[in-house]
């Protein structure tokens, strides 16, 4: 099928309004990569430093006749997603060593998790620690002694920062080795069902904490359709991962066989060989534009609509909100992954997984696919999924229909025609708000305001009962300037209570959800924030908003409300303390979050 013509238009306009700045990056990367391999212009005193712990590998470095890899992890065993990357450098350097090659860590990227300070002071480290994985890599890398580079991350904010930092050494060819899901636990609709009763009072913290325990159990990502796996996501459609790799279990052997293949695989699109295969071919245009069609197919998180502009930044491209709108208006909602639906990402992929969705979206033209992928060119490999048959890797075509249409449905029968996002403007200012989990009865909610400068104060003022009518609740002062953007995804099990209530209620913010924000309707990432003046340091609690994810709609309809003079908090207080003195530089330089939110990319 002939590609969509909303597809084809946007992708044109993205080519248009990038080109002097692409061609700008492209020269670049060209200019880096005629000069060859990297190490051929090191001194021989570069090299015995780079290569005097290397042992047995020694000489086959210093002939440089063959690949090196350089291995930039996120590994650390506090984190569930991450532990299982302690194997993989052992792994990846005898697979290098089988097939005459080298491999090195070059270095390691910090990894926090937002599950652990979701809430906590910490979390206004979170969307910065983005920019600084991508400086680390920076620094990993600039020992210009690798062919190409193997990327270890999944969650949040990781992956994000090694794309930026990917594309900037966007010469080096590069391959993204995921660690997958862990084994389902206790169901994500159950422990919502908990922790909804905890917030109600109905049962104790240590009830809370079994259940929690039950569902965070094991090595692996968290198992609901969040950041992390809606990362995993967007490597395969963009064509960073080898086909089928994002949803396969930890320390298994097809984990292992996927993490052995992709090493190959870089050997193999380095310079020195004859499939060169730079990251500047495969993040182009087309590539984001797969991006985000697979993001609303599958209702993924929010937090990407921030890290997709600044990726494609790092590549000399620039993405606009509208591009999202308009994307996300022909693009059907094929999946139903918690928290839009009760499955979790091993339902999803036992379903028909992502190999279905991609072979789906292709035959009804709504994917590029003639986009250059590191698995070769054409996305249509990625309709495809691994198998280990007698230990023997391949790929076989995914299913053409689904396992569980309760799960995953065609895009001629989804569970909604246009996709799992909402862009909303008016004099409140730009946000968003993915409407995928949001009864439709919900997407317009107008009631008089109520303003809050933290999530604290919101929690606060439930638990002292002071909400018995249709509110929409304003918490300001959550923006990137302010205080780094802390995830308010704490802020879900108080506000659906309300609903459940029979409450009609929305949320209005210049901060973050999440990819676990749920069913109450949230207007999130507004800009301008209200840190520098924005519209939302101008309500006043009591004026009545109108929140319309149908229209587009996010206005303050009081008569003087132009006319005000915007609030002055005293902000000093988000300074100091868990190391946030040291981020001061970020909160001072750093963008709106519609245009990626990034103190390094303006």
């Amino acid at each position: 099928m002939s590609l969509n013509a909303t597809i084809a238009s946007v992708t044109a306009r993205i080519v248009e309004r990038s080109a002097p700045s692409r061609q700008t990056y492209l020269d670049r990367m060209r200019r880096a990569a005629d000069e060859g391999p990297r190490r051929a212009h090191l001194t021989c005193g570069n090299q015995a430093h780079a290569y005097a712990a290397m042992g047995a590998d020694q000489g086959a470095l210093a002939q440089g006749r063959a690949p090196n890899l350089g291995i930039v992890t996120s590994y650390n065993d506090m984190l569930s997603a991450h532990q299982p990357f302690e194997r993989f450098p052992d792994l990846i350097r005898a697979t290098a060593r089988a097939n005459g090659a080298t491999a090195q860590v070059a270095g390691g990227v910090p990894a926090m998790c937002d599950g652990v300070t979701q809430g906590q002071t910490g979390m206004e480290l979170s969307l910065f620690s983005r920019d600084v994985i991508a400086m680390a890599t920076a620094v990993a890398l600039s020992h210009n002694t690798f062919d190409a580079a193997l990327y270890l991350g999944v969650c949040d904010k990781i992956v994000p920062g090694l794309v930026m930092a990917a594309a900037t050494f966007g010469y080096l060819p590069g391959i993204f080795l995921p660690a997958g899901p862990m084994t389902s636990g206790l169901p994500n609709d159950e422990k919502s069902r908990i922790r909804t009763q905890f917030a109600k009072g109905e049962i104790d913290r240590t009830a809370l904490m079994q259940a929690e325990m039950a569902s965070y159990h094991g090595p692996g990502t968290c198992t609901f359709y969040g950041t992390a796996n809606s990362n995993q996501m967007l490597m395969e459609f963009m064509g960073l991962h080898l086909p089928g790799a994002s949803f396969v279990t930890p320390n298994t052997p097809l984990r292992d066989a996927l993490t052995r293949a992709g090493t190959e695989r870089a050997l193999a699109i380095t310079a020195l060989g004859h499939d060169y295969t730079p990251v500047c071919d495969v993040l182009d245009e087309r590539a984001f534009v797969n991006g985000i069609v697979g993001l609303m197919a599958t209702g993924g998180s929010t937090n990407l609509l921030i890290h997709l502009p600044a990726m494609a930044k790092a590549a000399g491209i620039h993405l606009t909100m509208q591009d999202f709108s308009d994307i996300s208006a022909v693009t059907p909602l094929m999946a139903k992954v918690y928290p839009n639906g009760l499955a979790d990402v091993n339902h999803f992929h036992a379903a028909g997984g992502l190999g279905y969705v991609i072979g789906e979206l292709l035959a009804a033209g709504l994917l590029h696919p003639d986009t250059q992928t590191v698995a070769g060119p054409g996305l249509e490999r990625y309709a495809h999924e691994p198998r280990l048959t007698d230990g023997t890797l391949s790929w076989n075509p995914a299913p053409r229909h689904s396992e569980n249409d309760k799960i995953l449905r065609p895009p001629s029968d989804p569970f909604q025609r246009s996709g799992g996002l909402s862009v909303l403007q008016g004099n409140l200012g730009l946000g968003v708000m993915k409407v995928s989990a949001v009864a439709p009865d919900r997407h317009v909610i107008e009631a008089p305001a109520r303003v809050f400068h933290s999530q604290e104060a919101v929690k606060d003022a439930f638990k002292a009962g002071a909400f018995t009518t249709d509110t929409v609740v304003v918490v300001r002062f959550q923006g990137p300037k302010a205080n780094g953007m802390p995830e308010l995804h704490g802020l879900t099990p108080t506000l659906s209570v309300l609903q459940d209530r029979g409450l009609r209620v929305a949320l209005v913010t210049d901060g973050r959800m999440s990819g676990a924000s749920g069913k109450v309707p949230s207007a999130i990432h507004v800009a301008p924030e209200a840190a520098v003046g924005g519209p939302l340091a101008r309500v006043r609690d009591g004026d009545v908003l109108r929140v319309n994810a149908i229209t587009g709609e996010l206005t303050n309809l009081a008569p003087d409300f132009e006319t005000r003079d915007p609030v002055q908090p005293d902000l000093s207080d988000n300074g100091a303390g868990l190391g946030r003195e040291l981020f001061e530089i970020f909160r001072q330089n750093v963008g709106p979050a519609t245009e990626g939110a990034s103190p390094l990319l303006t």
